[in-house]
């Protein structure tokens, strides 16, 4: 019989266990053990059945069992403690107040920043992440939050999410939904100083206005502002624009960003007007997706009367960028007539969608391809002074990618920096692990330490224990996930025996799981099948491995990659050895790095951006097997992992072959026989020596603690400087503009000639450490010395003729100017002036030579002001 009616039975939470919700309220639970013990604790059969969310489960939980723990002392007295230790964690002090003095003239004020990301890896619970990018995003909420960073973050909540993935019984990828209810949500509504929902808007052609609701989700001492256009006052088309997580067209594509750039600038603004955040004065665009906010914050300077070139010169010195891709075609790119259509220009220029703000002169930012193409990531170089990629070999790769932006300069001149990324370490270090941790180093964040050598003395027993803990947790795991993922795909539950004998808790067990696309070759393995089932089957040293990852819906290149991977591990004869497990998420990536010795990362070099996975793993004693790509490449120890050569080779299947025959070989001869090297007593001390110069060397690396220090120091503290000339200096923006339009004008006029070298050659020999000088007649065409600087190029010449890895020498215009600082190769200069030549003035600098061998030298005039942070950033210079 059908019901007639459907209603929900709810328990009420009793007055004493109120601080329970302010703990569930708060995703500090999620890297705080203590704290999830005792949601665990009060009703595990609801804990489980809520998926392990604690506000999902409150209501589940039997009025009976909560009237019991309402009188438990002891739990009282945790609860309680609990709630004291977040009050602490909340209010006091940490590293950032300690380091990081407050700005501006009345001394009073502390930079906040805005950080801005299409997705955010915090929880399962919390389903608005698809892969690496919403963890790292993730990850750096927790570490500001650690540290102390004034940092607020915006982002999307999703209605659907990201999808589930499962597989077919041809191990083809099927993917699924499920509705997010902001009621099983950590999430509050952030409501005005009227007490209601707070609420910004967005104006769409066709005179749609799409209204955004805000939520808060309170990540330890962060606020996390997401955004949702699921409300009633929108056509159905508009509730539809926070869907899904990448999911829909271009045209789907645009809207999001739309939302999240233009309306999180509102957003944050309202927030801030509410008293409860300071206002921001860093905006922080995790990847291209939110560079309509920096439109936005071009619109509003421009409404209180400044030009666009103004409003732009403010906004770019509080933006920072961070570009996650290394390949061109990982960048969202839109037609630009659909941006025009967007952006929507009134019958003078001026967007609708964003007051102030002219269209023409924005689309210009993103503009490639003859004007018909609209590059987000151009847009967010240019809307921002700082920018980074996210590992030393992705700052290079970026470097060279985006050169054209910066005409004139060379490869290492470009303003791309590089901030390795890095993982939370309570967050992806596991209980096992952290208490090895403790027992060396107390119970102190070890994040906040940069010398781990202590770790150098956990005994081989120890370090032994805990592993194969920690690999049996795994295989415990491996044999749930399989069974069901079977019955899914529609098998019979009395032929699924063999899953419980799938891996072996003693073998030596591999990781691999990341999105899978092509570049990250899943199946590189699979390239010599045969080898690959004769290492797997080693009877003396046998080998395993675990699998997982999901494929873009679209990407079906990389669901084809899938399920070849799927289809070997199917095969009766090795699938105890090798296991892929579908629906790959925080908690499974938990277990999964955590039990693994070895993790494998394989990608086509250099396409890798950085890769935080391995990372996981390192934190818990496992090893690196990678490609030298990504965080590896800058970080890869001979005595900590194994690296993967590189073949240099132009045909793609020839490399991967090679690459594949070099993958067997190392962990055929080199890693499996290590790990197999065990003594009477069970004891891998060969190993175990890896393990800890691992964590010695490599660990204290990689952490997000490190990484967002490194943000802090490197890009948001110059950025909140930049920001703080033009709040305490309202003038500077006029300054600024019309000096630049000044030097563009002059530049094409300035002229470098008669460069010369005097002084300590013999028959066209300069001897080592003999003094040299080095002038040129320089017309700057009207320009003033303070608008320019002049500088010598000195360096070796390349096979093409060019100067290679130059270095800059500072040459003066006088006598007396000061001596410039450094050197050719390492000595020390001088400069001075000679007579006029032809209306050019002389500049020059002496200097010496420490290293033989052939220089070339040239000199240049770049621009140079107080504002710019970088010489190249007009894209103005002329050499001789």
């Amino acid at each position: 019989m059908k019901p007639a009616a459907t209603f929900t039975v709810a328990s009420d939470l009793p007055a004493a266990l109120e601080p329970l919700r302010t703990l569930a309220m708060n995703l500090r639970w999620s890297w705080r053990r203590q704290t999830l013990a005792l949601f665990q604790d009060l009703d595990p059969e609801a804990f489980a059945a809520s998926g392990g969310s604690p506000i999902a489960m409150l209501p589940l939980v039997p009025a009976s069992r909560l009237a019991q723990i309402a009188g438990d002392e002891d739990y009282l007295a945790r609860m309680r403690a609990e709630i004291g230790d977040l009050r602490t964690y909340l209010d006091s002090g940490r590293w950032f107040q300690r380091t990081v003095p407050t700005q501006g003239a009345d001394g009073e004020r502390t930079p906040a920043v805005a950080y801005f990301s299409m997705e955010f890896g915090i929880t399962p619970t919390l389903p608005i992440y698809s892969g690496g990018l919403g963890i790292l995003a993730g990850d750096h909420l927790k570490s500001a939050s650690d540290l102390g960073v004034p940092l607020v973050a915006v982002g999307l909540l999703y209605q659907w999410g990201y999808f589930s993935q499962s597989l077919d019984r041809d191990g083809w990828q099927r993917e699924s939904y499920r509705l997010n209810d902001p009621a099983d949500l950590p999430v509050e509504p952030v409501v005005d100083a009227a007490g209601e929902p707070l609420t910004v808007s967005v104006a769409l052609p066709g005179g749609r206005e799409v209204h955004i609701a805000v939520w808060k989700v309170q990540v330890g001492r962060v606020p996390l502002l997401l955004l949702d256009t699921d409300v009633e006052e929108n056509d159905e088309e508009s509730r539809a624009i926070t869907d899904r997580l990448y999911g829909g067209d271009h045209d789907h594509r645009i809207l999001q960003e739309i939302v999240l750039g233009v309306g999180g600038v509102r957003a944050v603004a309202a927030f801030s007007e509410t008293g409860a955040f300071p206002a921001p004065e860093v905006f922080h665009l995790n990847e291209g997706h939110a560079g309509f906010s920096g439109l936005e914050r071009v619109g509003r300077i421009m409404q209180r009367g400044r030009s666009f070139d103004e409003a732009l010169t403010e906004v770019r010195a509080g933006t920072v960028f961070t570009t996650h891709t290394p390949v061109p075609a990982g960048i969202d790119r839109f037609d630009v007539g659909e941006l025009r259509r967007v952006l929507d220009a009134d019958e003078s220029g001026i967007s609708r969608l964003v007051g102030g703000l002219p269209v023409e002169a924005a689309l210009a930012l993103g503009l490639e391809d003859g004007g018909e193409v609209f590059n987000m990531a151009h847009m967010g170089l240019r809307l921002a002074q700082r920018s980074n990629g996210v590992a030393k070999l992705h700052g290079a790769v970026s470097r060279s990618m985006f050169r054209s932006l910066y005409p004139g300069f060379d490869v290492a001149e470009v303003p791309i920096t590089s901030i390795t990324n890095g993982v939370h370490r309570r967050t992806w270090t596991s209980r096992a692990m952290d208490d090895l941790y403790k027992k060396v180093l107390g119970d102190v964040d070890i994040s906040a330490l940069s010398d781990w050598s202590p770790l150098a003395t956990l005994g081989d027993h120890e370090l032994t224990a805990v592993r194969d803990q920690l690999r049996g947790e795994l295989v415990t795991m491996v044999r749930e996930r399989l069974r069901a993922s079977w019955l899914q795909r529609g098998a019979d539950d009395a032929e699924l025996g063999w899953t419980q004998e799938v891996l072996d808790p003693d073998a030596l067990t591999i990781g691999f799981a990341r999105r899978v696309s092509t570049y990250k070759r899943l199946t590189l393995m699979l390239r010599d099948p045969e080898r690959l089932r004769r290492i797997l089957l080693d009877p003396e040293r046998p080998v395993q491995f675990v699998i997982a990852g999901k494929s873009h819906p679209a990407d079906v290149p990389g669901k084809e990659f899938l399920q070849q991977m799927v289809r070997f591990a199917d095969e009766a004869g090795v699938r105890h050895r090798i296991v892929f497990l579908p629906d790959y998420d925080i908690t499974m990536a938990s277990v999964l790095v955590a039990g693994c010795d070895v993790w494998l990362n394989n990608p086509i070099r250099p396409e890798e951006a950085s890769g935080t996975s391995g990372m996981k793993a390192v934190l818990n004693g496992g090893l690196t097997f990678s490609i030298s790509d990504g965080w590896w490449d800058e970080m890869n120890d001979d005595e900590a992992g194994w690296t993967i050569p590189t073949a240099h080779v132009e045909d793609q299947g020839e490399r991967d072959r090679l690459e594949s025959d070099a993958l067997y070989e190392i962990l055929e001869h080199e890693i499996a026989p290590l790990f197999h090297d065990v003594d009477a007593e069970g004891m891998r001390h060969g190993w175990c020596d890896r393990v800890r110069t691992s964590l010695v060397r490599i660990a204290p690396q990689i952490t997000a603690a490190r990484m967002v220090r490194d943000y802090v120091t490197e890009l948001y503290l110059p950025a909140a400087g930049a920001a703080e000339a033009f709040a305490d200096d309202p003038a500077l923006a006029d300054e600024y503009t019309a000096w630049k339009a000044r030097v563009s004008d002059a530049f094409d006029r300035i002229g470098v000639r008669d460069v010369r070298i005097e002084g300590g050659r013999s028959e066209g020999l300069v001897p080592t450490g003999a003094e040299i000088t080095l002038s040129a007649a320089v017309d700057l065409a009207g320009l003033g010395e303070h608008d320019v600087e002049v500088e010598a190029l000195v360096g070796p010449v390349g096979p093409d003729g060019e100067i290679e890895s130059p270095q800059l020498i500072p040459l003066r215009p006088g006598a007396g100017a000061e001596a410039a600082a450094g050197a050719a190769s390492g000595a020390g200069a001088s400069a001075g002036i000679g007579a006029d030549d032809g209306g050019a003035a002389r500049w020059s600098a002496s200097f010496t030579l420490a290293r033989p061998g052939e220089l070339g030298v040239n000199v240049r005039v770049v621009p140079r002001h107080r504002v710019l942070a970088s010489p190249a950033e007009l894209g103005l210079v002329v050499t001789a």
